[in-house]
């Protein structure tokens, strides 16, 4: 349970605010009656959409800036209470082939942020990473394996007041822009055919709004050094694309069973399952209902507050459990259901 008090009257900063995740945070935190939420992005025509959406009010302020300019980044933490850094260059394709660029975006623009905000005195900063930081194979969980080690280095540091910093790792967030389910939906309206990688591909995969309560939770809780993991579920590709079929054809006018699945071969940077902690942080982690949290090697030995030592010895989506068709087809239903079909 989240309480309003956390935020009530903290000024905030929402850095990659117009993305799916920003967005979605930026509309939860005003909830929460906060003296102020800024959200910066580099995306001019996704500020004006928030701001027709959202409308004109005293606590919400829309500010241009990327995460490469530094001066910008200190200009925009004036303040600044809590930050949450949701900003990067995130396909994985994509990534393969613009290096340079991912550098300049995840890594440097991240420690751009780290190094405004800790001097700033901000009292919290959480960084979004993902599952594909753990034993990255792609430029995209290579990027964001570095900047996980950035935050957390950084969370030793003392500017004006000892700022928490802390990471958490998402899977894949269902129904956001750019999605697999995104991509899936657009196909079963043509008729199919669905373009799958491998049949035998697994992830870890959450709800919205399940990524945004866990951003709010550890922001929260968190006491600086922490890794946060929500305790998710697996699907096989295969499995999802198969339960958007028989759920949202009928709506196109098809019949699920005309609608085919294509295997196209695994992309550029891709793993076959994905990982969200290593052997290594198993052994210094905690779990609560429904959260892992890994601490850094010299803080584990004091475990942490409503949390008990995790039973886990690995955390890979091709060891959990996967969802059955009725739960996929559920998770559908709950993912889409703000879509238009």
């Amino acid at each position: 349970m989240i309480l309003s008090k956390a935020y009530a009257h903290k000024r905030i900063l929402v850095v990659g605010g117009t993305g799916s995740i920003g967005s979605g945070l930026t509309r939860a935190l005003l909830g929460l009656k906060p003296a102020v939420v800024r959200v910066l992005s580099n995306d001019e025509n996704g500020l004006y959409e928030m701001q027709r959406e959202l409308g004109e009010r005293s606590d919400l302020r829309f500010l241009m800036g990327d995460v490469r300019d530094k001066g910008r980044l200190d200009l925009a933490l004036r303040d600044i209470d809590i930050v949450f850094h949701a900003a990067a260059l995130k396909h994985v394709p994509i990534s393969e082939y613009n290096p340079f660029d991912v550098v300049q975006t995840n890594v440097v623009g991240t420690q751009n942020l780290l190094e405004a905000a800790v001097l700033r005195g901000v009292e919290k900063f959480v960084f979004i990473s993902t599952d594909k930081a753990v034993n990255p194979a792609s430029t995209l969980g290579a990027s964001k394996l570095l900047c996980e080690k950035l935050v957390l280095d950084a969370a030793s540091y003392r500017g004006p007041k000892l700022t928490a910093i802390s990471c958490v790792r998402f899977g894949n967030v269902l129904a956001t822009r750019g999605s697999v389910m995104n991509v899936f939906l657009s196909q079963i309206a043509k008729g199919g055919p669905l373009t799958v990688t491998d049949k035998a591909m697994t992830r870890f995969v959450m709800l919205q709004e399940e990524a945004i309560a866990l951003l709010l939770k550890s922001a929260e809780i968190s006491r600086g050094g922490e890794i946060f993991v929500l305790k998710m579920d697996g699907l096989r590709i295969i499995d999802l694309a198969q339960a958007m079929i028989e759920e949202f054809a009928p709506a196109h006018g098809f019949k699920p069973e005309s609608i085919k699945i294509q295997e196209i071969g695994v992309r550029p940077g891709e793993k076959m399952y994905e990982e969200l902690m290593t052997e290594d942080e198993a052994t210094r982690s905690f779990e609560s209902k429904d959260l892992y949290v890994i601490l850094p090697s010299y803080d584990a030995t004091k475990g942490y507050k409503g949390f008990k030592p995790a039973k886990l010895t690995r955390y890979t989506s091709k060891d959990v459990k996967l969802l059955s068709p009725e739960a996929l087809r559920e998770l559908c239903r709950k993912a889409m259901a703000h879509h238009d079909l």
